[in-house]
């Protein structure tokens, strides 16, 4: 069945995939380890044999031309988000495809299971909005209260220092990349290829409190 979305180069989407029948796709910390690299393996257009550079550090992989740029990542039990600028035709896709197939390679042969482990193809929406793009950036990041603070949305935030804590030290996306954090996940990310809203760590912090604040005094 044909996707109704085209991908275009230059343009923006917000990607994400749940595992089969909403199953964890994550069991473990090396599990999500083994995501994240793939997040900056599969972003180009050579082959590559996992098992042969995984004991490097991402800095020490030449990985040749990029396909998509990645402005923003969570991963949560059962799924994943992504924000992507398509820079090469058909790059999104293949990508895609890249990261998708050998996580589940890795994780069928681990588990010691068969089958697919993603539901159908991933799911992608053309983000053609300033604002919904901004947004994204929080949305993204915010997923993880969700562990800890489940109705959140709905019922507000109960403990605001506790939720903030959490989130710095949640290292499964890319909100320590914003909030200043130097680790070597960096690299994943093209900021570069994105809009700059945040002219500094503070100011994407500020952006994170006022979406936080509104939504506690919203349901107080």
């Amino acid at each position: 069945m044909e996707r109704k979305l085209q991908f275009a180069v230059g343009e923006y989407y917000h990607v994400y995939s749940r595992g089969v029948e909403k199953r964890n796709i994550f069991h473990s910390d090396f599990d999500r380890t083994r995501f994240i690299k793939l997040l900056f393996l599969a972003n180009n257009t050579n082959q590559f044999i996992f098992r042969d550079i995984e004991h490097l550090p991402l800095s020490n992989i030449d990985r040749g031309d990029g396909m998509i740029a990645i402005g923003a990542y969570c991963l949560m039990p059962n799924h994943f988000h992504i924000l992507i600028k398509q820079t090469l035709k058909n790059g999104l896709s293949l990508f895609m495809q890249k990261l998708t197939t050998g996580y589940s390679m890795y994780f069928n042969r681990k588990h010691d299971r068969v089958g697919p482990l993603f539901q159908s193809r991933f799911k992608a929406e053309h983000v053609n909005e300033d604002s919904y793009l901004k947004y994204l950036f929080a949305y993204i990041h915010l997923n993880p209260i969700k562990l800890i603070e489940p109705k959140w949305r709905e019922e507000g935030i109960n403990d605001t220092n506790k939720t903030k804590k959490f989130l710095t030290d949640y290292k499964y996306s890319s909100y320590q990349d914003y909030i200043g954090k130097t680790r070597e996940e960096s690299l994943i990310l093209s900021r570069n290829e994105f809009p700059e809203y945040f002219s500094s760590t503070s100011n994407y912090e500020g952006f994170i409190n006022e979406i936080l604040r509104s939504n506690t005094e919203d349901n107080t």
